[in-house]
């Protein structure tokens, strides 16, 4: 098998092998069922707990406000859902154009249904305009969903200060976190946000759970419903290796955030630094001084996403286009296009995303190896120099 150089940790991460390590003896050993009322099955209930504890140290919620999930998509839907249930004399959703599609979809799904959705604008660094926001909420606007930080540019949202808005003019504020949480702090205690959405494969956790934190005294409606799990939020058998992952993982994000990302911030700004000064041609897209510090977004004008990704990952490198662009279809990514990037360079963008398991010599490896399949695709290009001039 080829060494593989894995940036795409936007997309999904590796497992911590103490994640791992945590989650073994319930597959096997611990494997009742936390609702039995036999001790074989009830004695999981406190692996439960302890990962209930584990999330809402790292968030610096109460365990009582954490609800287990299976992904971010679940999160953010449940989130939505709540709200239009809790309050339906409100028909107005406010999110942004550059949302995840589990809240996009979403809230088009429920604009299909007769609801009105304002979808905020944001200017060419990525950034949302506070009095668009602050105008665009009206009285029967039940919810605004607006993410804390962007999965393909990084850009992060000022989501503390405009959570404060929207609960000073009598909304619920939902943010989807999916991208923030594990990488920077954060303290619900003191926070405004009413719902927040975490994804446990986006810091190291397994495939397949998620949390949302519901802040104590929010009004919520089931979205899964069946038997009492969750103290009714949430029904279904709870998958417990998942969930004591997922906790485990939050622990290790509470001890290691900080070093963590001061380490990867420097490797990204190495890397984008070489990656600017070999390439000719080349934009960051996104706010360079908010950003999270693992994110970079580059354009090479003039060539294909696609294209540049085929060549790299026949040299093992693993990363993902911000082009949308899929067989049959010219469209590039719904992201860059809010932000008015350049047709030419929007088709040309390439999301590296690094994590606590890449090194300086996985750095090295890919800016020997870009700059050469940057210079031959130009090469071979019909926007090349021609269009250029």
């Amino acid at each position: 098998m080829k060494k593989v150089i894995y940036m795409d940790n936007n997309a999904t991460t590796q497992v911590d092998e103490r994640v791992l390590d945590a989650m073994k003896p319930f597959f096997c050993e611990k494997y009742g069922n936390p609702s039995s009322m036999h001790t074989f099955g009830g004695r999981v209930g406190s692996d439960i707990v302890k990962a209930r504890e584990q999330v809402a140290d790292l968030i610096g919620a109460r365990p009582d406000e954490i609800i287990f999930t299976s992904c971010g998509t679940e999160s953010d839907n449940a989130a939505i859902n709540s709200a239009l249930l809790s309050f339906p004399e409100k028909r107005h959703i406010v999110t942004t154009r550059v949302e995840h599609p589990s809240v996009l979809s979403f809230c088009k799904n429920f604009e299909n249904r007769g609801y009105v959705v304002t979808y905020l604008s944001v200017d060419d660094k990525g950034n949302l305009d506070i009095e668009e926001l602050k105008n665009s909420i009206k009285d029967d606007t039940a919810i605004v969903s607006i993410m804390a930080a962007n999965n393909e540019t990084g850009v992060i949202f000022p989501f503390e200060e405009i959570a404060a808005i929207v609960n000073e003019k009598g909304s619920l504020f939902h943010t989807d976190a999916v991208q923030f949480v594990g990488k920077l702090p954060l303290n619900m205690k003191d926070s405004n946000v009413d719902m927040l959405s975490l994804s446990g494969h986006k810091f190291h956790a397994p495939k397949g759970v998620g949390a949302l934190y519901i802040r104590k005294g929010t009004r919520f409606r089931s979205f899964m419903i069946g038997g009492h799990q969750e103290k009714g939020r949430r029904a279904g058998t709870e998958n417990v290796p998942l969930i004591v992952g997922l906790g485990k993982a939050c622990e290790l994000a509470s001890i290691h955030v900080e070093e963590d990302q001061d380490r990867v911030k420097s490797l990204r700004d190495r890397l984008e630094k070489g990656l600017l000064e070999k390439s000719p041609d080349a934009r960051v897209n996104g706010n360079h001084n908010s950003r999270l510090s693992n994110t970079s977004n580059i354009s090479f004008e003039y060539i294909e996403g696609e294209a540049i990704l085929l060549l790299l990952d026949q040299k093992g490198i693993a990363a993902s286009s911000g082009s949308a662009c899929t067989s049959g279809s010219l469209e590039p990514s719904h992201v860059l296009r809010a932000m008015g990037v350049p047709f030419t360079a929007a088709h040309g963008s390439v999301r590296f995303s690094l994590s606590r398991f890449n090194s300086d010599e996985d750095v090295d490896y890919v800016l020997e190896n870009v700059p050469p399949v940057i210079n031959r695709l130009r090469e071979i290009s019909p926007f090349g120099k021609e269009s250029k001039d």
